[in-house]
Formats: structure tokens, sequence, C-alpha cells
């Protein structure tokens, strides 16, 4: 029995600069950080029978992988090579489809159990990139690469993603006091919204494959903006972060009327005037959680203001660990 896990992840700055539409051209940059909220996947060899059985939000029992529909499971066994005799289980701390990057996530926490089972060791880069290229590439996802490297990593980490795709891995430099100050000024809360990213993901690769200049120019500002927070961030300026996330979620609205709606945009004016500095919806947009950098001396205000709404806040903590085998016995 091999158990493995991969942290989801709240993305920092330069979100969307990791889609290949984008990066092959102008490459990418992405600052972001895992969390202590994970997917978990459990491989069980079953010791008489030649069948594969797979649960996830619901259970397939098959042949052979070809048959499975679930597309990154039967992508990641048929590029694997492992056949029959599998159960694999999937669980996860936070519902999907909201924007902290459970796709990559679980892709990356089956991929180490697969080669846990095949008795090899992969780095954690090698492990991100064959994540991505399951899903990208043989599923055909609309996914960059940010959420495989992130589950992969954890962390506070910077991806420096160069036009041929290659991507350097670094860890934001901060210091402990920054880092307790940081994790205490982001406050997220659920919208309760369950949304699929593939359209909203799909239509940006397609407007930037086609030279949209308005999407084109937005993801420059998001990458320029993404280095600001960067600098902010290593400073310790966290207030200026707090503005230049509302200025991000400013620029991410326009690429897409399905970023936000005004259900969101009431949500989110309220959080500003509770005292909230800036924040943005996780993800592709459309729902999910969103996210505020607030002060110390509003929290307890803007925390009212999203109950009061109905929104519940998600406790988290940094993940400094990225993807683990648990057990394998």
């Amino acid at each position: 029995m091999i158990t493995t896990r991969a942290p989801l992840r709240i993305p920092l700055g330069g979100g969307g600069t990791d889609l290949s539409s984008y990066y092959s051209a102008h490459g990418g940059f992405v600052l972001s950080a895992g969390i202590d909220k994970y997917v978990y996947l459990q491989l069980n060899t079953l010791k008489v029978e030649d069948f594969i059985r797979v649960k996830y939000a619901r259970t397939e029992k098959v042949a052979d992988p070809s048959q499975i529909e679930h597309p990154l499971l039967r992508e990641a066994l048929q590029y694997t090579g492992v056949k029959g005799g599998l159960e694999i289980s999937a669980m996860a701390d936070v519902p999907g489809r909201t924007g902290m990057g459970s796709s990559g996530s679980f892709t990356v926490a089956l991929l180490a159990a697969l080669r846990a089972h095949q008795r090899l060791q992969l780095s954690r880069q090698e492990l991100a990139e064959e994540a991505h290229l399951v899903e990208a590439g043989l599923a055909g996802q609309p996914a960059g690469k940010h959420d495989h490297y992130l589950a992969a990593f954890g962390g506070l980490t910077c991806l420096e993603i160069g036009m041929d795709g290659r991507v350097e891995v670094s860890a934001l430099q901060l210091s402990n006091h920054t880092l307790e100050e940081l994790r205490n000024s982001m406050v997220l809360f659920f919208t309760g919204i369950q949304r699929e990213s593939f359209d909203i993901l799909s239509q940006q690769q397609q407007d930037t494959q086609r030279g949209d200049t308005q999407v084109i120019e937005s993801l420059h500002e998001v990458k320029r903006i993404g280095y600001q927070i960067k600098a902010a961030l290593e400073a310790g300026d966290l207030d200026r972060f707090g503005l230049f996330l509302d200025e991000h979620w400013q620029l991410k609205k326009k690429r897409s009327t399905r970023m936000s709606n005004l259900q969101i945009d009431r949500w989110y004016e309220q959080g500003k005037r509770a005292g909230a500095l800036g924040g943005k919806i996780l993800g592709a947009g459309g729902g999910g959680f969103l996210m505020f950098y607030c002060p110390a001396q509003s929290r307890l205000a803007l925390r009212q203001t999203m109950a009061a709404e109905g929104l519940r806040e998600l406790n988290f903590q940094f993940d400094l660990e990225g993807s683990k085998v648990l057990m394998n016995i």
C-alpha cells in the first residue's frame, strides 16, 4: 500500500503567464505558496485480481487503463505503463474546482504513487514535468506549469519559465517574522461557488495565440506586478503587497468577463471597505476562494463582514515540504 499527498496552492503573483501560449513567446513568472491543504492518493496492489478500480467522486472498475473515463487517471496509467491489479483512491481537504490547483495536485500525487509502485525515484522537477505532460499534453487540459510545480515543491516558490518551457525554481527569501506576518495577513473565504476553469483558461489560450492585444498586454502587466510583489515581500513591505494584489485583480478581470460577477465584485468591495488593502479570486476566476490581504487592525471587521454574507473562512498554514510519499508498505 502506498499513500502520497501533494499540497494545494495560493498564487501570489504572475498567474496566467505559465500557460504555453504566453510563455513560449514572452517567458513567464509566477510566485505562489503551497498550503497545508492536500490531495491524497492511496494505491493498493490487489493480490488475486487483475482489474483496476479507481475511486474519486465516482468509482470505476476496468480491465485496462485505456477504459478509464477519468482523463488524468487514464493518461497517467498509460504513460507510466502501470496496468492491472490495482486499486487507486483519491481524497482532498478542499473541494475541487475552487481555484487552488487541485487537478495539478491530484496529478502530482498520482504520479508520485505510480512511480513509487514502480520503485522509481524522481526529482521534484521531474515529477512536476511529468505531471504537466500528463495533464496538459496527454489529457489535453489547458493547464499551465504553475500548479504542478507548486504541488511538487511546496513552499513560497518563484518560477521563472523560459520560452523553451524550462522552469527555474527558487525559494522566496523571507525572514521568519515576515513569513508569519504574511500568513496572518492573508485571509481566505469560500464563496460556495464551484466552477470549471477549462473554459476560462481555454479562452485565454486562444486569445493569446491569436494575438489579442488586450489579453497579451494584461499578461505583460500581471508579470510585471508579479516581480514587484516578489520585491515587496522580500523587502518586508507587506502592505505594498496588498496594494499590488488589488492592481492585479483589476487587471485579471479584464482578460475575461467570466473572471468575476456582480456577487463577487460586491463581496470584494465590502472586504475593502472593511479594511482589506487588496485581494482576488484564486485560480482561473469565477468562484472558489476569495483571498484578501488585510492589516491586523481590520481583520476582525473583515471576518465579521464576510461571515454576515455567509462566507466561511478557511484557516491554513504554509506547506514547506511539497509532495510526499507518506507510506509505502
